[in-house]
């Protein structure tokens, strides 16, 4: 039985459908269907029903999909342990956020191709909110607060950010001073998300409202310098402009509390040894960016 057969299977059971599993492999159509094929002439049973709308699993093609997938892994791990040592080879399927990936993880992702050159590397630059299981990714790298789920985090490193506005948003709206008094300011937000704010040790959660409300920190950091509202952003988006004065800091004494920057994947015993150097390499990568004059660490 082919390997290549078996995670082909498996891609398609988790993609939906022939078309998404390709993109996923980076193969045409018609090689992930005669794969299929194949499989399932060896096993004599029919694994996936075809539909318009793309292919579901039938019964027997729902117990097998457990069983592949668990074979493909342990393939994944003997072939990491026989190799030579620090070589990587296969796919790497990483999401990344929009906003803040092309400029901070991207370079270390092309060093970890450099450095590995068996080492399949596929990114995909969202700042929506990525189910790493069903579209199958290997891992994630996240920035801000984590919520709690079935996925395993590691925290990589620290991001820094603040409450910024215009110049000219503070002379129509003034510069709120409080908690309460930010609340009833026009608030650029990427969707309902609450803010915390520190008053010394505690926490103090805001739930602002805004008229302008956008998936990607660019088009906040936009809608910030129009002069429409308050918005909190990272420091590596809103550092140019507040050089230039296009944006101002606010509410610098009730600043967010920590978050950072993590990497998750899905639950599982041993995390794959190219998520693992993934890792370790943006922790270096952390460990050598100071934060800057005057930020807040989140």
């Amino acid at each position: 039985m082919d390997i290549e057969e078996l995670r082909t299977f498996v891609e398609v059971a988790d993609a939906g459908g022939v078309s998404p599993a390709a993109r996923r492999l980076g193969v045409s159509k018609s090689i992930v269907s005669r794969r299929l094929a194949r499989l399932e002439a060896e096993l004599g049973v029919q694994l996936l029903a075809r539909t318009t709308r793309g292919a579901a699993l039938t019964e027997a093609g729902a117990t097998f999909r457990d069983y592949a997938a668990k074979v493909c892994a342990e393939i994944d791990i003997a072939r990491e342990t026989i190799l030579p040592a620090g070589d990587l080879c296969g796919r790497l399927r990483i999401a990344a956020p929009l906003s803040f990936g092309p400029t901070h993880f991207a370079p270390v992702l092309a060093d970890m191709a450099r450095l590995y050159p068996q080492l399949h590397i596929h990114t995909c630059y969202s700042d929506r909110f990525v189910d790493l299981i069903a579209e199958g990714y290997d891992c994630a790298i996240r920035v801000g607060y984590l919520k709690d789920s079935n996925l395993v985090a590691r925290r990589v490193g620290p991001i820094y950010g603040r409450f910024v506005a215009s110049p000219d948003y503070i002379d129509a709206n003034g510069s709120p001073e409080t908690p309460e008094e930010l609340v009833a300011h026009q608030a650029l937000m990427q969707g309902t998300e609450a803010w915390q704010l520190m008053d010394g040790d505690r926490i103090i959660t805001v739930h602002p409202q805004g008229r302008f409300k956008a998936d990607n920190g660019t088009a906040l950091i936009a809608a910030a310098t129009a002069g429409l509202g308050i918005a909190y952003l990272p420091d590596g988006l809103t550092q140019p402009y507040l050089a230039s004065g296009a944006l101002v800091p606010v509410m610098t004494n009730y600043p967010p509390p920590p978050a950072g920057v993590y990497v998750v994947r899905p639950p599982g015993q041993h995390p794959a040894r190219k998520i693992r150097v993934l890792t370790e390499m943006l922790i270096e990568c952390f460990a050598h960016t100071p934060p800057p004059s005057g930020a807040t660490s989140v």
